[in-house]
């Protein structure tokens, strides 16, 4: 008998648009292929959904906050029930820029210099500060977003009027720009399952560029990379992986430049769309998208 699966997608984060289609997708293809399946929102009704389905184990296809920032999986873990992706404190420490990039300074992964700034600097100091410190462009962004919302490429003269429309955050991330190439890289558990490169037509990989198909982003694979460096920036992703102590699937973002990888982020619960990097990792690797699911699934239950 195939398990019943409680997919959670929807959600409340500016990335609720591409949970419901990775929720989507991933129920089409476990529906066709015979199991049991739920959709529920991380809403009032979730406890009586799980007691009325019964699930066997719950698929995460929550993005943004609240999903995949420790808050829902706190709730999830009261339930006794599996979960796919990382745990509440590693998902916690994925979303929060801050956290998760002094955790990879002090494990030597290579990231961006920044600094926090929490509205607290009149424009002459703070301008002085990046000029001292960074160094202009910069990237301005939140600390607990995720699919690059509200992310900027700033210069000296709309830094002050990017950071005013970002006010409500109260606090945000001042970043080195990076340029060079993006580079994405998937870990499946303990195997490092390879990399892909994009090639936005927009300044950046931002939103529109992850998500709008008229914004046609070039998708490479295999990376046109030295075996060497490939090898060191699998490697990269794989300790970061480890270092933030996480589950089942993550993918991590990487600038390439002048011979140096960077890392940007590292993503606990990557998309599962049509236009997402995993799925197209692990298809280059003969894993179909069934079989990456079957997998997330099994790795889950693992953890019970």
């Amino acid at each position: 008998m195939k398990k019943k699966v409680l997919i959670l997608s929807g959600g409340i984060s500016k990335e609720r648009l591409i949970s419901l289609d990775t929720g989507l997708q991933v129920a089409k293809e476990l529906k066709k292929n015979g199991y049991k399946i739920k959709i529920s929102e991380p809403d009032n009704n979730l406890a009586k959904n799980i007691k009325n389905f019964k699930p066997s184990v719950i698929f995460n296809a929550l993005h943004g906050q609240f999903g995949e920032d420790g808050y829902i999986q706190t709730i999830l873990e009261r339930f006794n029930i599996p979960y796919t992706h990382s745990g509440v404190i590693p998902s916690s420490i994925a979303m929060d820029k801050e956290i998760s990039k002094k955790i990879f300074i002090k494990n030597k992964i290579n990231t961006p210099d920044f600094f926090s700034y929490s509205y607290n600097l009149n424009n002459s100091d703070l301008i002085n500060k990046i000029n001292k410190r960074l160094k202009f462009p910069v990237v301005v962004k939140p600390f607990n977003e995720g699919s690059s919302v509200n992310v900027h490429i700033c210069n000296k003269k709309n830094i002050i009027k990017i950071l005013k429309s970002l006010k409500t955050y109260k606090k945000v991330m001042i970043e080195k720009f990076i340029g060079g190439r993006e580079i994405q890289v998937a870990i499946m558990g303990n195997k490092k399952l390879g990399a892909i490169e994009l090639k936005p037509k927009r300044k950046f990989y931002d939103y529109e560029a992850k998500y709008n198909t008229k914004a046609k982003t070039q998708h490479l694979i295999p990376v046109d990379l030295p075996k060497k460096k490939l090898e060191q920036v699998l490697k990269m992703a794989y300790k970061a992986h480890k270092v933030i102590g996480c589950n089942g699937v993550t993918r991590s973002d990487f600038k390439f430049f002048k011979g140096k990888f960077y890392l940007l982020e590292i993503n606990t619960q990557p998309g599962m769309t049509k236009l997402s990097l995993v799925p197209e990792i692990a298809a280059f690797q003969k894993i179909n998208f069934l079989q990456l699911i079957k997998w997330i699934l099994k790795d889950a239950s693992k953890k019970k």
